[in-house]
């Protein structure tokens, strides 16, 4: 299965997205809640862009007159047509049973950059900048500057195809 880094986790901020093109396809993929969900940037219903429209939650009704607002940015709203989808599972909220959008699994992969300690050099082989500097009539110096050892984490957020 194909894997593809499509943004650094600190990029899509909670309740936010980005749409990004993978072999050919533009997908949408949302943070919710810390959570990441990628969805078809494409509208079942006539081909519109799904991950462009609001994104919202549901209102529900126990009894008349009461009302909550429930699942906050976690349904997604066709901007051509109106058309309701969940982020998380790519349903439909007006014909569940049989319309949906694609889904695609994201992960989150930690990477860790490191650079090489360059250690204090006693012997030495020279190089072809080392040599220039010799045949320049510069002399290494007595003292060596300390260098330590650097990582840098990184949090992905990966779309499997």
């Amino acid at each position: 299965m194909p894997m593809y880094v499509v943004a650094k986790v600190d990029d899509i901020p909670p309740g936010q997205r980005r749409i990004v093109t993978v072999e050919g396809r533009s997908i949408g993929v949302f943070n919710v809640g810390g959570d990441f969900y990628a969805i078809r940037n494409q509208c079942p219903h006539e081909g519109g862009p799904l991950c462009e429209g609001v994104v919202s939650g549901l209102v529900s009704s126990k009894v008349p007159g009461e009302y909550d607002y429930v699942r906050r940015g976690e349904i997604v709203r066709c901007p051509w047509h109106q058309w309701e989808f969940d982020i998380r599972s790519g349903q439909s909220w007006f014909d569940p049973a049989k319309t949906r959008v694609a889904t695609y699994e994201t992960t989150i992969e930690t990477t860790i950059e490191t650079t090489i300690e360059t250690p204090a050099v006693t012997n030495r082989s020279a190089t072809t900048a080392e040599d220039d500097l010799d045949a320049a009539g510069y002399q290494r110096g007595p003292y060596a500057a300390e260098t330590y050892r650097v990582e840098v984490d990184q949090r992905l957020v990966v779309l499997h195809l």
